[in-house]
């Protein structure tokens, strides 16, 4: 099978990178992490103009109509620089429940400035006593004067400071770990009744807990049918689990190659430290982790594309492994670096930093274990 890029992904992939190298440099980063929301509005209006944020979205909602692999590509490329833009959040997450949803007021009054650049958004799932099953819902809808009611709590929203609007995960039926039950709703972040606490994340990225108190909103507001949001929600979460891979992915392959040619120039006992024979075990382990991590990557997204019934065991393996050695390979690059590794001043640590950020996303390491044993039980029994 041929794993190579084709010549669309190639310009996609030269043009981020190279946009990247001239504009996203670590200190360059640095201030964008100090700003109010932890992102550049400039940078983002670039990502807009550039295209970038079409790209997963269905070209029957305004989009480029990319698959899970040209975002595969970009968010490589994020990884390897540290892109604070909340891409996840907005086109990932929020965009495309709204593109796919067909609700034709959501997409022209949120989808489609979202994707010009002038208006965040995000998916507000998480609660404080899900810890990172989305169908463990406790915030409610309920039905009223032809709309509905939201009351409940979600915490650590990504992008939640800046979003002007809110896609809303709420219990509109059945228990709280129902897959039945669940629906989707655009809720206005400055709605009545809706209260926000930004809180900074310790890889620059800012989040926010939220508190709905009898928010009322239009049946416009309801994304697909009520009760049935979950099928709608799966696939998003699944594309958005092999997007954040790619990124960790991004991730490892720069510490490798930083701390590769950190080796060559640190000197001990007049030799270069790439020399000795301990150090050049411990790199070849990190090399082999990133090269089986991208393996994992690249059977997810042919398993997820090809709707094979092993996809969703394949991707929860995909997450574990690449949560796994992403703390593997941090942990050798800090090592190696010695104490300056640690230092806020190097990069080392702000890399190491947004990969266990980015292994909390849809079920770290562990729990995507977990996922996967409970599948292949399943699928044997």
């Amino acid at each position: 099978m041929d794993f190579s890029l084709n010549e669309e992904q190639t310009l996609l992939r030269d043009s981020v990178a190279k946009y990247l190298a001239n504009d996203y440099a670590f200190e360059q980063r640095r201030a964008v992490s100090d700003l109010e929301h932890g992102f550049s509005p400039d940078h983002w209006a670039n990502f807009a103009e550039l295209g970038w944020l079409t790209i997963p979205i269905a070209e029957a909602a305004g989009g480029y109509g990319g698959k899970v692999e040209d975002t595969a590509v970009l968010l490589e490329e994020f990884g390897k620089h540290l892109v604070l833009e909340p891409y996840l959040a907005n086109v990932l997450l929020a965009g495309q429940l709204i593109a796919r949803s067909g609700n034709s007021a959501a997409i022209a009054n949120v989808l489609s400035p979202l994707l010009e650049g002038t208006h965040q958004s995000t998916l507000a799932a998480c609660e404080r006593q899900s810890r990172q099953n989305y169908c463990d819902v406790l915030t409610t809808a309920s039905e009223a004067d032809g709309g509905y009611v939201l009351n409940g709590s979600k915490v650590l929203v990504a992008n939640g400071g800046a979003a002007a609007s809110l896609v809303v995960t709420a219990r509109s039926g059945g228990s709280q770990f129902d897959r039945n039950g669940i629906s989707l709703f655009v809720v206005e972040a400055d709605a009545e009744g809706v209260m926000r606490n930004t809180v900074r994340m310790m890889d620059g990225t800012c989040a926010a807990d939220i508190t709905l108190n009898n928010v009322a909103v239009s049946s416009d507001a309801l994304l697909g049918q009520s009760g049935e949001a979950y099928a709608l929600l799966d696939p998003v979460l699944q594309e958005a689990r092999i997007a954040v891979a790619a990124m960790m992915l991004g991730i490892m392959d720069e510490l490798f190659s930083k701390t590769l040619e950190y080796t060559k120039t640190r000197e001990q006992f007049g030799t270069p430290i790439s020399s000795f024979q301990a150090l050049q075990h411990r790199m070849v382990d990190m090399f082999m982790g990133a090269a089986q991590s991208r393996s994992m990557l690249y059977r997810a997204i042919c398993e997820y594309q090809q709707g094979d019934s092993t996809a969703p065991a394949t991707v929860a393996a995909m997450k574990s492994l690449i949560g796994k050695y992403a703390r593997q390979i941090g942990s050798e690059a800090i090592q190696m670096h010695g104490g300056m590794g640690m230092t806020d001043e190097l990069d080392i640590g702000h890399y190491v930093k947004s990969a266990m950020m980015l292994n909390q996303w849809f079920g770290d390491s562990d729990t995507s274990l977990r996922e996967f044993c409970d599948l292949t039980y399943r699928a044997a029994v």
